[in-house]
């Protein structure tokens, strides 16, 4: 049976070919029952397996046109796999490493058939011109090793009349194998399918032959410039054939790499250790080599945890030697020759307002009112382009971090301490170089004049945002600090033009999302005690958003006067969002109750005024969270014409965090060159802002990911100790098979999913909104809800939760869906989604995570 049905998909498969064809469609197509759903899955799976077909997002699969045998004997069944995880053994065999390549990974799946072993000596494509390699020398493997990928499909030479263009840039790979380049030169991203990466790994930087494509563009990797960062955090897994080897924590690389060395005494399977990769792929079917450093401890140990993840995307806490020498050699103070030729800031009641536990100051303020009811503000930024000049290790290195890393029990500086903790740092009562801005503002927030200047300055006070908003009478809570009763006329004064600012960048279209964020409390011990919403309280919101403003305020103001002298620099874009998806968000807006017309919602300004309109709505939250979502993402480009939709504002770039943000440091050159009246060389001054701004994008969402995904691991912890506890909180989103709670204390995302209650079947909504049954019982964002915790699980990093108080289900009416669907009746089209509680798509979904 299995034999015939795979040689009838493929038959279908060839037929419709190129177009990738959906598993429902498959099933109609075949004249089979819609019972036999889960069947065609494993068909489709052997095909892909045998190098027969090629698998695509959402279930679609797509014939290969030249697949080994499939070309020329489409109808003959594919060739079995005798690696594990293939037919002749169960999957569960494929996690027991039963054979030479265990428990493959998407990214290592070749469409050519099984993976040849580590020792093969030939390639299918040896006529083929050979793959260069940037480092050679890393890998103790002869140079006529060397091999191209493994298969050039047809959509790896592209048409003749399409015009191709070599980009360089890192290589991100998904976890389903395929790739994107984030290109050097600025433009959009490169796609890359699995049979045209070659042995580049992820992390990786590569040369990819890139040419247009309908959804931005799409090529193949032809070289690769350099290897990504050598150490990997992983486990040892025992495999019969070869003994220990390493896996890593990462989905992205190949799944198990060899073991060159012996194993370090101490360390046995199961173990999280750190490795160092010595011998990288040099085709596709190279497996790595990599040599054990150290044990990091038992999978499951928070600090273990934290460190896969960091090690996982590249992180190294530590500064290269190098590095740390030049930072010694910065002086501890600033000398009356630096201070020279600078506007002396020195009698300016400056100040600093940062959280409690902020590790660097990088942004000082003052500001007093004026007699026409105007405000005169000055905004001071630390000069770390002072301290870090081209062409030194110090700024090669920030550059390769691009961001500080910010965890809930240290941060991950962009430069040594010696320069963002200490001498650029504002700290009270020392003289420190700075960058400034100073603007009048009208009684309006009309900005009517500014200037720019370099400065040496001498902050007054450390102050928090809890200080600021109990000295403002914003809050009763929070510490009462003594310095904010000096600075009490320059913070009132700040405040009030905060409020002006803001409600001028309104009017214009400015969007205030202002959602919420987690904040994890920690114990002595460093483990989680809490999480809580950030900002929480009025006031303290409000401290935050004062600061906010003064910094919004100076980005805009550099920017616009870069961009009128036609200056390059590198600016903080924020495209429109999509015509699709801002269409979408009207139809969500519209079916909460709230009128919002498609046509116009495109304008800033009427997203902006609905904003402040639905401000009081329970369900405002969660509108900002949708609205965000069918928003494009900001990033770093040359192109000061784009603009920022979400500001609302012409030009913007950033300029006030040099300590913590490349880009920053970057425009502060370009502004010194400008004051100093230098000549910028655009010829050599471009090309190596475009590189930084690429960089930059990259590495802030590399960041972000750390972030998320730590907390999520604090989360975790915290919550294993209350399996079994009930709390409150609201639906966050829905899906087709789940849904998310944040609970309102602690501030944590729980996950239901649907195959664990004892309904039939939910029915997603058309706007992804509501999950409803066939007897009326549902759940919506921003339901109110009350779970009871039940599993805290790091390996899939979620949280599980039950509803407490569910009504029961009819068992007869269950029982007779079920008969229905297994006898096929089901009115239902054939595409639709598998039953929730069926059995054997249960243990699929399973078998899969």
């Amino acid at each position: 049976m299995s034999m015939s049905l795979d040689r009838r998909l493929l038959r279908i498969l060839a037929d419709r070919a190129p177009r990738a064809v959906h598993a429902g469609e498959l099933v109609t197509s075949a004249g089979l029952a819609k019972s036999q759903y889960d069947e065609v899955l494993d068909a489709l799976e052997r095909l892909r397996d045998g190098g027969m077909a090629a698998e695509m997002p959402g279930r679609r699969f797509r014939f290969v046109r030249d697949a080994p045998r499939a070309t020329q004997a489409p109808a003959q069944a594919p060739r079995e796999a005798t690696r594990p995880g293939s037919l002749k053994e169960p999957r569960e065999a494929s996690r027991g490493r039963g054979a030479d390549d265990s428990r493959e990974s998407p990214r290592s799946r070749r469409a050519d058939g099984p993976r040849a072993s580590s020792g093969a000596q030939s390639s299918p494509n040896r006529d083929r011109p050979a793959f260069p390699s940037a480092s050679p020398t890393r890998s103790n493997r002869p140079p006529d090793r060397l091999a191209p990928s493994a298969l050039t499909s047809r959509y790896t030479a592209p048409p003749r009349d399409m015009p191709t263009s070599l980009v360089r840039g890192v290589l991100y790979i998904h976890a389903r194998g395929f790739g994107f380049v984030s290109a050097d030169d600025g433009g959009p991203e490169v796609f890359v399918l699995n049979p045209d990466l070659g042995p580049a790994m992820h992390g990786d930087r590569v040369e990819v032959e890139a040419r247009p494509s309908p959804k931005g563009r799409e090529g193949r990797i032809v070289g690769i410039v350099e290897r990504r960062r050598a150490r990997l955090v992983g486990a040892i897994h025992a495999d019969y054939a070869r003994g220990k080897v390493f896996m890593p924590g990462d989905p992205r690389l190949p799944e198990t790499m060899r073991i060159l060395d012996e194993v370090p005494s101490g360390i046995d399977v199961g173990d999280a250790v750190v490795v160092e990769l010595r011998e990288f792929p040099q085709s596709r079917d190279d497996v790595p080599g990599v040599v054990v450093l150290e044990r990091l401890g038992a999978p499951g140990e928070l600090k273990v945890e934290v460190a896969r993840i960091l090690a996982r995307d590249g992180v190294v806490e530590e500064f290269p030697e190098i590095v740390s020498a030049e930072a010694r050699l910065i002086p501890k103070k600033v000398s009356a020759e630096e201070a020279k030729g600078r506007r002396d800031l020195r009698d300016v009641p400056l100040a600093t307002i940062d959280p409690d536990d902020a590790r660097d100051h990088d942004d000082a303020l003052f500001a007093e009112r004026l007699p026409d009811g105007g405000f005169r503000i000055v905004i001071a930024i630390a000069d770390v382009s002072h301290y870090v000049r081209p062409g030194t290790a110090i700024d090669a290195e920030a550059l390769a971090r691009a961001t500080s890393i910010y965890l809930p029990d240290r941060a991950i500086p962009m430069l040594p301490r010696e320069i963002s903790s200490k001498i650029a740092s504002l700290l009270p009562g020392e003289d420190r170089l700075c960058m400034g801005v100073e603007v009048d503002v009208g009684p309006e927030g009309a900005v009517r004049e500014r200037s720019f200047f370099e400065g040496v300055m001498r902050s007054r006070a450390r102050i928090t945002y809890g200080g600021a908003a109990r000295a403002l009478g914003l809050t009763k809570q929070g510490r009462k600090q003594k310095e904010t009763d000096a600075m009490l006329p320059s913070l009132t004064a700040l405040l009030d033009a905060s409020r002006k600012l803001r409600a001028h960048r309104e009017r214009r279209g400015s969007l205030d999302f202002d959602l919420p964020e987690a904040k994890v409390q920690l114990g002595d011990d460093g483990q989680p005690t809490d999480v809580l919403e950030s900002r929480r309280d009025p006031g303290v919101r409000e401290a935050y958003r004062l600061v906010e403003e003064m910094m919004l305020l100076a980005n805009e103001l550099v920017a616009e006067h870069l961009t009128n002298l036609g200056l390059p620099a590198i600016h903080r874009i924020h495209p429109p969002p999509e015509e699709k998806r801002i269409e979408l968000f009207c139809q969500l807006a519209q079916s909460l109750g709230h009128d919002l017309d498609p046509e116009r919602a495109s304008n800033p300004k009427v997203l902006s005024r609905f904003i402040a309109k639905t401000a009081d709505a329970p369900e405002a939250p969660f509108v900002r969270f949708l609205l965000l979502r069918a928003m494009q993402q900001a990033s770093y480009s040359l192109d000061s014409e784009i603009g920022h939709f979400g500001l609302g504002a012409r030009h913007y770039l950033h300029f006030t965090s040099p300590i913590r943000r490349y880009p920053d440091l970057a425009v502060h050159r370009v502004l010194r060159a400008h004051l100093r009246k230098e000549a910028i060389d655009r010829a050599a001054v471009v090309p190596k802002l475009r590189l930084q701004a690429s960089e930059s994008s990259r590495l802030e969402r590399r960041a972000m990911n750390i972030d998320r995904e730590v907390v999520d691991v604090y989360e975790i912890v915290l919550m294993r100790d209350r399996i079994g506890d009930v709390y409150e909180g609201a639906i966050a989103s829905v899906e087709a098979d789940r849904f998310t709670v944040r609970l309102d204390s602690p501030f944590v995302d729980v996950v239901v999913e649907l195959e664990r209650l004892p309904y039939d079947r939910y029915e997603l909504d058309p706007l992804g909104l509501r999950l409803t049954t066939r007897s009326g019982h549902s759940y919506g964002m921003g339901d109110r809800i009350k779970v009871q915790v039940v599993e805290a699980n790091l390996a899939t990093r979620r949280v599980l939760a039950l509803p407490v108080d569910v009504p029961e289900q009819r068992p007869r009416e269950r029982t007779a869906r079920r008969r229905d669907e297994e006898r096929g009746s089901s009115k239902n089209d054939a595409t639709a989604r598998p039953r929730v509680d069926s059995t054997k798509a249960r243990r699929r979904r399973t078998e899969r995570r």
